[in-house]
């Protein structure tokens, strides 16, 4: 029997939510931005706002402003140096910044390359764009390597350990697989998946395992009719030298409208939203384990899974409810 998730406190947002941090402890982080009036702003970014929010309770620990605005891409993460690391366009090209996470007090900032989507991690950061993969050291906040190479083109990237998985598409091919980088070097390691999947939609990986959302339908270039498509989901172990398929399950068959599928991975268990729905899997095995409606999930701006605590970003409100963990 589906149940709803206890919500444990909700809070409304001074401003527009774009994204969201949450940790194995400690405070809810969420960064966003007030909309100018009528939608209409010269520049390419709007300033942005960084608040921390008790975990437990929702109070607001502090409100800041932020170095980074609201623009093409958003990363955002806890730093080794109780720190939150914020990535992302500001008023002068793309920054990093790194502020208090006790306060909210600037500790620093510096110029990166614009990028597509970033993880934050204590150690490095990682940043992607169709042309490039980017590796930033967190505290020094200082670019260390590049990743590039002819007839690639990459869309997302998650971490297990030492190495990034990165979704990457064969230009030649037309398919795509998934390559895996060392974090320290950028160097490639091996291809962990390879290119032979029309799309990959969404990637989550962690706890020896990468979690694989694909679809069997090219994507179309605009103006082209797009035909039906089949959502699969398939986790292989990240512990082998090449994938190693664990399991895989066929979420809806061909249709042309699919329902809105994203992904969290968390302590091994699988949480895949549809719409205002959670199931709750097993990472190794697939096996359901429970199944729970989130109000306001089919409206998420953003959303992650940490220690039983699920945090759920709308347009201007956050909540975060209790989940299995």
């Amino acid at each position: 029997m589906t149940r709803t998730a206890r919500r444990r406190w909700s809070r409304e947002f001074q401003g527009e939510i774009d994204g969201i941090a949450l940790g194995d402890s400690g405070p809810v982080i969420l960064h966003g931005y007030d909309p100018p009036a009528g939608g209409k702003w010269i520049d390419n970014v709007i300033p942005g706002k960084l608040g921390a929010y008790d975990r437990a309770s929702g109070d607001v620990l502090w409100l800041s402003p932020c170095e980074v605005g609201y623009g093409r891409g958003f990363g955002c993460g806890f730093g080794d140096e109780e720190d939150v690391v914020i990535l992302g366009p500001s008023s002068q090209k793309h920054r990093i910044a790194r502020m208090s996470l006790a306060s909210g007090e600037l500790i620093g900032a510096s110029e990166i390359g614009a990028f597509d989507q970033a993880l934050a991690f204590g150690d490095v950061c990682l940043t992607v764009t169709p042309q490039r993969v980017t590796g930033i050291l967190t505290s020094p906040m200082l670019e260390v390597w590049r990743y590039a190479r002819d007839g690639e083109r990459y869309h997302l990237v998650g971490r297990v350990g030492p190495h990034a998985y990165v979704v990457y598409t064969d230009t030649a091919r037309k398919r795509q697989g998934v390559l895996r980088l060392d974090v320290e070097s950028g160097e490639q390691v091996d291809t962990f998946l390879d290119p032979e999947l029309p799309v990959i939609h969404d990637l989550v990986c962690g706890n020896d395992l990468a979690i694989v959302l694909s679809g069997n339908r090219v994507p179309t270039r605009p103006g082209q009719a797009a035909g039906p498509e089949e959502l699969r989901l398939e986790a292989f172990r990240t512990r082998e030298s090449k994938a190693y398929s664990l399991w895989r399950e066929v979420l809806a068959e061909e249709s042309d409208e699919l329902p809105d599928v994203s992904l969290s991975l968390d302590s091994g268990k699988l949480y895949l939203a549809r719409g205002a729905m959670l199931e709750v899997r097993d990472g190794v095995s697939g096996r359901m384990l429970g199944e729970l409606t989130l109000p306001g999930l089919d409206e998420r701006v953003a959303w992650k899974v940490s220690q039983g605590a699920g945090l759920l970003a709308e347009e201007t409100r956050a909540s975060v409810f209790e989940l299995p963990a």
